[in-house]
């Protein structure tokens, strides 16, 4: 690992652990916080803003001319090629309903590819992070996707949305029943995706993900042996994308159910 992709991936678990601590905060004083809805089954509160805004404040003052793009405030242009990617409060639903699964995710795109990723469980003391040809790890243990002889040999994430067609979701999971699979949704799309990368779950599959909440976790799960559809890193940026990842003996059967259930 090159020293500056290095530095960029301390800093990353650093912040993450900051930005977890000061989530918690929050959350023992759920009760106080200011919450809106931006739309359906998505919700946004004054904690998801302000943990946001420490993440970049962060940024700023360690990587001047980098770009950022977080879900809760504007985008900023950066001049360096590389572009932090921020989801402050991954699973707000969990979060505001005293649900201990949720985490902080930070990632960072250099040409076109995630290079950088760092998600933090901070109800679990959990960080799952690595590098692009560095590895995965939880707390700083190698992470190897599951050995699994097919889908019904394990549990599989599904994730669902209000921004896509639900009976695309219904189609998908049945076929997975009829299969012998089991499905498993927490409601925070990061921790899933983390867990396929650390081997608790088999795969994981969603019709749209916005890119801060799949790009660090998918770039863990590649590096822990997994598979992940081939993406522009750029273009989930700008406009987010179906995610299909799993161990690499399933992949091409979960991509097929997928595009049967029109994903």
């Amino acid at each position: 690992m090159n020293k500056e992709i290095n530095n960029r991936l301390e800093f990353a678990k650093d912040t993450a652990r900051k930005a977890g601590a000061l989530g918690m905060t929050y959350f023992a004083d759920i009760g106080n916080l200011n919450v809106e809805q931006k739309g359906v089954q998505d919700l946004v509160s004054n904690a998801d803003k302000d943990v946001e805004l420490f993440v970049r404040a962060a940024i700023a003052e360690r990587f001047p001319k980098d770009g950022i793009v977080g879900e809760e405030h504007a985008n900023v242009d950066g001049t360096s090629g590389y572009t932090w990617v921020i989801d402050p409060i991954d699973g707000t639903a969990n979060f505001l309903t005293s649900i201990p699964a949720w985490c902080v995710i930070i990632a960072c795109v250099h040409d076109d590819k995630t290079k950088i990723a760092a998600i933090f469980d901070p109800c679990h003391n959990e960080m799952f992070s690595g590098s692009l040809d560095g590895g995965a790890y939880l707390n700083d243990k190698p992470m190897k996707v599951a050995e699994t002889t097919g889908l019904d040999a394990g549990n599989l994430g599904v994730g669902i949305n209000g921004r896509t067609d639900k009976t695309k979701v219904v189609r998908f999971i049945d076929d997975l029943a009829s299969r012998g699979g089991i499905f498993f949704r927490n409601s925070s799309g990061g921790l899933m995706l983390s867990y396929v990368a650390a081997g608790r779950l088999i795969g994981y599959a969603e019709p749209h993900m916005n890119a801060w909440d799949c790009l660090a976790a998918q770039l863990l799960i590649l590096e822990a042996g997994g598979r992940i559809e081939k993406q522009s890193a750029n273009d989930m940026l700008e406009h987010g994308g179906r995610v299909i990842t799993s161990t690499p003996i399933i992949f091409d059967e979960i991509v097929a159910m997928a595009d049967a259930a029109d994903f």
